[in-house]
């Protein structure tokens, strides 16, 4: 996104280094080849936490993208922007003015290319495509049924008028392949003679010099390398990654720096610090019908729809299965929704990077604004070594609570009448997981990331902030920090279209150009 913003007219000389490869393997671009490879060694950072005492002591895999497009070119390709009240909190209650709904929503709508078409809410001539769910399946319609029947309720658009209830999910997809920010934003750009990029370049600090940033030191294939900035450093690297680079580069907690052999340049101990990300719970049914996905377990079935796609963008191939989806109210006193469905035709199980499918279906739930924060530290001053990534979850008792109350309501979805004609025993957890005490101790077990994190380089108005509103680390010149890592409070949704916002609001930051005018569509809560 910023490659391609920032090289546009011509005036500016961008290096694009990247840790990982080109996006050159073709299951990345098939949107149900992500159960490939997400978790694929050679285009994933695959960290694992530290040891979360509060879920039994667990270490919990984070995948993250190492790959042109980072991890948009790994997800699930949920495109979900979070609730406008999300943003509007930033402003109210965090000071974070520049923020309110009203001065993102236009820069949603710039990014985006909506297959459902231009109006209030949405854009259609942006760079990034996304596309409503199109997979027919009676589980499916299963799922809407069951939100009108239990009162959990329905929406056309959980990112539009009514972003609450049960919905048909968007994909960053389009033409049936997966819409990455590289797809959509760099791939057109890399024509340009002032745009350079380097794959397999890791970046192992940046130099600091009288509090300004001046050049960038990296890896190349083995070889050490010096990049000097003419006007700015713009790190990007995610919410895990982007915290090392600064740490490494002197900008942290002066003395765990020190303890690291690193000359303090700016003592800023946020850094690492204030880290975010959505826990999930499963639930899973054995299937009366053989309604489910699990048929593309047989390899002759995976050949023929792989073949499909290749020959004609279609099929199964074509969709992220996890099509459907919702926002819901845990509990009667959040004044709006706090939890998050997914859901799909069929069951998996993982054993290290192979799936096994089955005949049932799935769904999961995430808690949207856990009160829980945890933190990145380094092990040591080398670049290659893996920072220790501590979740801390579940350590507010907030947090259980509401992935219990989030357990009721999946169990009270699936139990409505829609799903009679379809539903086995339970797969998950086993039907004598009942009484509280029993799905706390099943969520200490169980409970995993929906790969969200994020707010370790926490945007503020106060001086202990990270960056500023504008995205400019504080007490240095020229650096800016644009990625997921920036947000204050996790917003309550997926992170991938929230942090293409951000990248589009940051190119206009950077340009000097004015923010587009604030945009005030009618929501169903107002």
């Amino acid at each position: 996104m910023l490659a391609n913003r920032l090289s546009a007219d011509g005036e500016n000389t961008v290096l694009l280094l990247e840790a990982g490869p080109l996006d050159r393997k073709l299951l990345i671009h098939i949107p149900a080849g992500v159960y490939s490879v997400y978790r694929d060694p050679s285009i994933n950072w695959n960290y694992t936490t530290e040891v979360e005492p509060q879920c039994n002591s667990r270490n919990i895999d984070m995948p993250r993208g190492k790959v042109i497009g980072g991890s948009s070119s790994i997800n699930s390709m949920v495109y979900m922007r979070g609730h406008p009240k999300d943003y509007d909190g930033w402003a109210t209650e965090l000071g974070l003015s520049l923020w309110k709904y009203e001065n993102c929503l236009p820069y949603f709508k710039k990014c985006e290319s909506s297959d459902r078409g231009a109006d209030a809410w949405r854009g259609d001539s942006g760079p990034l495509g996304v596309t409503k769910g199109t997979l027919e399946n009676p589980l499916f319609d299963a799922f809407l049924e069951a939100g009108s029947q239990s009162g959990q309720g329905n929406s056309d658009d959980l990112n539009g008028f009514k972003p609450e209830g049960l919905a048909r999910l968007d994909s960053t997809t389009r033409y049936g392949r997966r819409c990455s920010a590289a797809v959509a934003h760099l791939a057109p750009a890399l024509i340009r003679t002032n745009l350079k990029l380097e794959t397999h370049a890791l970046v192992e600090k940046i130099d600091i010099e009288s509090c300004r940033a001046t050049a960038v030191r990296y890896n190349l294939h083995g070889s050490p390398k010096r990049a000097l900035a003419r006007k700015s450093i713009i790190v990007s690297c995610g919410a895990i990654k982007s915290p090392q680079i600064l740490m490494l580069s002197g900008i942290g907690n002066a003395e765990q720096l020190r303890k690291n052999g690193i000359k303090p340049q700016v003592d800023l101990p946020e850094v690492g610090r204030n880290l975010q990300d959505h826990l999930s719970i499963d639930t899973a049914f054995k299937c009366k019908q053989p309604v489910t996905l699990d048929y593309l377990a047989n390899p002759l079935h995976k050949l023929r729809v792989g073949c499909q796609w290749l020959l004609t963008r279609k099929g199964v191939a074509r969709s992220n299965i996890w099509e459907m989806g919702g926002l819901v109210f845990g509990n009667n006193s959040i004044n709006y929704a706090n939890l998050q469905y997914h859901f799909t035709p069929v069951y998996s199980r993982y054993d290290g990077r192979n799936i096994s499918l089955f005949q049932g279906y799935q769904m999961n739930v995430d808690q949207l604004r856990p009160q829980s924060k945890g933190e990145i530290f380094l092990r040591s001053a080398d670049p290659t070594e893996r920072p220790a990534v501590h979740f801390n979850y579940l350590s507010d008792p907030y947090d259980v609570r509401e992935l219990i109350e989030g357990h009721k309501s999946m169990q009270e979805l699936m139990q409505q009448p829609a799903f009679d004609d379809f539903r086995g025993t339970r797969i998950e957890p086993t039907p004598e997981v009942r009484t509280d005490k029993e799905i706390e101790e099943f969520i200490r077990d169980t409970a995993s990331t929906d790969y969200h994190p994020c707010g370790t380089c926490r945007m503020g108005i106060d001086s202990t902030a990270v960056v500023d509103e504008e995205m400019r680390v504080n007490g240095v010149e020229n650096l800016r920090v644009v990625d997921a890592s920036i947000m204050p409070r996790i917003v309550s949704g997926n992170l991938n279209a929230p942090t293409q916002m951000i990248a589009e609001r940051a190119a206009d930051f950077i340009l000097g150009r004015k923010q587009l005018l604030a945009s005030h569509p009618k929501f169903h809560f107002d």
